[in-house]
């Protein structure tokens, strides 16, 4: 992996673009998807640009890339110049940058289908046009349009996956993580723009590499909620103060991010979803999601899995429960604890 670097202001850029030693900067950037997580890192993206750059938004709801304008338009002092395109061709165009983040990987194929289908003709950028992928997606759809983009841009284009940690506290700061999967040298040309929207770019190796480490990442997460879960509940009916208990486990070997941020029972960490009713942070949905990817990739190389089996049965059923829907992934304590009676 590499060393994350921190990225230069933009004062600094401005300055070095007056060399021509250096490489030419990207002006023309195209942000498809604005989703809780995407209108934000598209937001801090046009904020850090330089005027005069170009930044042209699209997402299937136009009212959120006009909501997104209006914002970049009456709030930032200076930035790139934000547009709003009328389809996924219109924004990438012109673009050397394409970064893309959707919910499931059918959309990210028929996004770059349509994309490629209209744009493979046109003539050449200065440099080859970068295509980003941001989505949490599954490894064999990410490097099917990573083929597609070769096949349809030979020489003209590079298709990189970049999922990112953080959440939407996260895009919205500035401060996400990103798993990088491309060729080594492309990392120069990635890293500053993807710090344009985070603190950290984590190489992860060739193109897929990245989303191979956030679908394992998650994976864990995963199954550390339920643990935690478990032994806080297991705690609370020996009687245990749950402050107590959770104090005893993050002094210990037992100490994870479920735990010691995330803490699923309410009252323990007060800037938990658990102790405001579950709502916020990183929904049980988007939790089913990961698992079921991280599941169609293992059976794909002929893994198998047996505690993750188990966790995706568990937040399969938690996900159709009503008093879970839409809530933080870390509600499966009330799931164990309406199993388990009530009280200690």
């Amino acid at each position: 992996m590499s060393t994350a670097r921190v990225w230069r202001p933009a004062r600094a850029l401005a300055q070095r673009r007056s060399f021509s030693t250096t490489p030419r900067a990207l002006d023309n950037y195209a942000f498809i998807g604005l989703g809780r997580m995407g209108y934000q890192m598209a937001r801090n993206l046009q904020s850090k640009l330089l005027p005069g750059d170009t930044i042209r938004l699209y997402d299937i709801n136009r009212s959120a890339a006009e909501k997104l304008v209006e914002e970049m338009k009456t709030q930032q002092a200076g930035g790139a110049a934000p547009e709003v395109s009328t389809s996924v061709s219109d924004a990438a165009k012109e673009a050397d940058v394409v970064i893309s983040c959707l919910p499931e990987p059918q959309h990210v194929r028929s996004m770059y289908e349509a994309l490629l289908k209209d744009i493979a003709d046109l003539p050449p950028r200065p440099q080859p046009r970068l295509f980003i992928d941001s989505s949490t997606i599954d490894p064999h759809t990410s490097s099917t349009v990573c083929q597609l983009v070769e096949d349809k841009l030979p020489g003209q284009g590079h298709f990189v996956d970049a999922p990112m940690s953080g959440g939407v506290v996260g895009a919205t700061a500035g401060t996400l993580t990103f798993m990088l999967g491309s060729d080594k040298s492309l990392v120069g040309r990635l890293e500053p723009i993807l710090l344009r929207m985070g603190k950290r770019v984590l190489h992860c190796g060739p193109q897929t590499a990245g989303l191979a480490a956030k679908l394992a990442n998650n994976l864990l997460l995963g199954i550390q909620n339920i643990g935690t879960a478990e032994a806080m509940l297991l705690g609370v009916k020996l009687g245990l103060d749950p402050k107590v208990l959770a104090d005893v486990i993050n002094a210990s070997t037992g100490k994870c991010w479920a735990s010691e941020v995330n803490n699923p029972v309410p009252g323990v960490v007060p800037t938990a979803p658990a102790s405001r009713g579950y709502e916020g942070g990183f929904g049980i949905e988007l939790m089913l999601k990961d698992m079921k990817l991280a599941q169609d990739a293992a059976r794909r190389i002929d893994l198998q899995q047996t505690m993750a089996t188990k966790a995706l049965d568990l937040y399969e059923r938690a996900s159709k429960d009503a008093e879970c829907k839409g809530r933080d992934f870390s509600v499966v304590y009330q799931v164990f604890d309406k199993t388990n009676g009530q009280g200690p």
